[in-house]
């Protein structure tokens, strides 16, 4: 590309750029391999940096939201395929590369199917919440599926041995990683799952890379485990590995040792507890007992029980008192009486006829009894009683008269 210029017949800057901008534009799409090395995300468009993976070479490239996406999971340090095209922006005159498809590779590629497969068993809801089975308080038979001779085999075995020497080890050593392993482990745990004498289901490996761990993310098995009926919990690789049937398990340990952890109890440890709890029932109940045995004493120092018939003295002499005062009433109201009494009876007999007789009358009564009190009442001859005060006279009228 040649244009004619001078100092006197300049180009405008816009044509240069342009012609730039075209002859560049020219090369059209062209797919490179590249590792990404800086990923830069923004509402709408994201800009990548991509390096060369054997030589110094970057450049940078922009790609929307939407084909970021569709990658799957993208990350700094993953190896890629891109489709780009060369571009100038003219406002800057500056060299970009627009991504219009972007595929992982290697690692990359196997995470970005996981992922997908991962989106499509989660809207299924197989990882939900209410799925999960609980795990039983003290299984009496744990199935293990693992490696024969492996780490993960002899974490769990010695782990659940050390804490609960009793439980019952149902174990089924199948391949953990390669194209026949996701099948073997699935033949096993439909073993398990059908067995009335396993509680819970381990399933368990060590750590390892991407592929190692790919068996694990195996739709059939995700969904095998998905449907058995008995717990399962997935022990697979480190903290850090998260393969699918990690998300659809009844619970995730994060080693196999977890696991063991995770499954039966600690019988030092419950033993300890039992004994701590038996001293602290002990200690209260002593507790409770001396908290009695004090309020009785309390009780029983109280007058009315320590000397109950104490009270009874009390009252009999309450009683003496309330005696001697009625009888000391009953005295003088009798004194009183017998005091009015006399001085009544002087009354009468000073007012009664034996008084008068006293002083030298008599009472007339004729045969019938009847008082005489006026001659009138008498006849001549009549006979007459005349009372004197010793004694009595019989009278016979001889003579009436009147005054």
């Amino acid at each position: 590309m040649t244009m004619e210029s001078s100092p006197e017949k300049p180009v405008p800057l816009r044509e240069m750029a342009s012609a730039v901008k075209s002859y560049v534009e020219r090369c059209g799409r062209i797919w490179v391999s590249a590792q990404i090395i800086e990923l830069n995300k923004r509402k709408g468009f994201n800009f990548l940096t991509l390096r060369d993976t054997s030589e110094e070479v970057s450049v940078s490239v922009t790609l929307t939201t939407a084909i970021l996406d569709a990658a799957g999971p993208v990350s700094e340090g993953m190896a890629v395929t891109a489709e780009l095209k060369p571009t100038v922006w003219l406002k800057y005159g500056r060299l970009s590369y627009e991504c219009s498809s972007l595929r992982p590779t290697g690692e990359g590629q196997l995470l970005a199917q996981i992922e997908h497969l991962k989106r499509l068993l989660q809207a299924e809801g197989l990882f939900n919440a209410e799925l999960k089975k609980p795990l039983p308080v003290l299984p009496k038979g744990i199935g293990l599926i693992t490696g024969k001779d492996s780490a993960a085999e002899r974490d769990v075995v010695v782990n659940v041995h050390n804490r609960w020497p009793a439980a019952q080890l149902h174990i089924r050593n199948t391949l953990v990683q390669g194209p026949t392993a996701a099948a073997q482990v699935i033949q096993a745990l439909s073993e398990l799952d059908d067995d009335p004498q396993v509680d819970v289901i381990v399933i368990a490996r060590g750590g390892g890379s991407v592929e190692d761990l790919l068996p694990f993310s195996d739709e059939a098995l995700v969904r095998a485990t998905s449907k058995a009926r008995t717990p399962i919990v997935s022990a697979i690789g480190h903290e850090v590995d998260t393969p699918i049937l990690d998300l659809v398990a009844d619970l995730r340990a994060s080693t196999p040792t977890d696991a063991a952890k995770r499954i039966v109890v600690d019988m030092a440890e419950e033993m300890a507890g039992i004994s701590g709890a038996r001293e602290r029932m002990v200690s209260v109940l002593r507790s409770w007992i001396d908290n009695q045995v004090t309020a009785l004493n309390q009780w029983r120092q109280r007058p009315v029980l320590k000397d109950p018939l104490s009270r009874f003295d009390v009252y009999s002499q309450q009683i003496s008192s309330l005696r001697g005062q009625l009888l000391s009433a009953v005295r003088q109201r009798l004194d009183r009486e017998s005091t009015q009494v006399s001085s009544s009876r002087a009354l009468v007999n000073s007012l009664g006829p034996q008084s008068a007789l006293a002083r030298g009358y008599s009472i007339l009564v004729d045969a019938e009894g009847k008082n005489i009190s006026s001659v009138k009442e008498t006849t001549i001859g009549s006979d007459l009683s005349a009372h004197l005060s010793d004694g009595q006279l019989t009278l016979t009228v001889k003579n009436k008269g009147e005054s």
